[in-house]
């Protein structure tokens, strides 16, 4: 077969990431409940594409999900089916105020 300008270049699938990089992250279709440490009062929850992040009242960080970027804030690439608190916010003093994700961040507006 002869190829024409209008045929589409023929290219090969997108490379699979690594079985050790496709950690399992259960996806929920539906609104579930969660169980968090010490039942703090939740004043804001916030979605990116395939991870979540809630802001208590006393002003710490929960995120879970899909952590391959570091989006999750626990300073490594690690995914999570558990909301985990950020302790680096905690170490440092510092009380969040905000927080917004992205598709693959998460930003946070804190106080000294």
């Amino acid at each position: 077969l002869g190829s024409s300008p209008g045929d589409a270049e023929l290219r090969p699938p997108p490379e699979q990431p690594a079985a050790e990089d496709a950690a399992f992250i259960s996806i929920q279709a539906f609104p579930a409940l969660l169980d968090l440490p010490q039942e703090p009062e939740v004043t804001q929850v916030s979605c990116g594409s395939r991870h979540t992040a809630i802001l208590t009242r006393g002003g710490e960080v929960y995120t879970w999900g899909w952590g391959k970027y570091g989006q999750l804030g626990h300073g490594d690439g690690a995914s999570s089916d558990r909301p985990r608190r950020i302790q680096y916010l905690v170490a440092e003093g510092l009380r969040a105020e905000e927080v917004v994700c992205g598709p693959w961040t998460t930003y946070i507006s804190v106080l000294e």
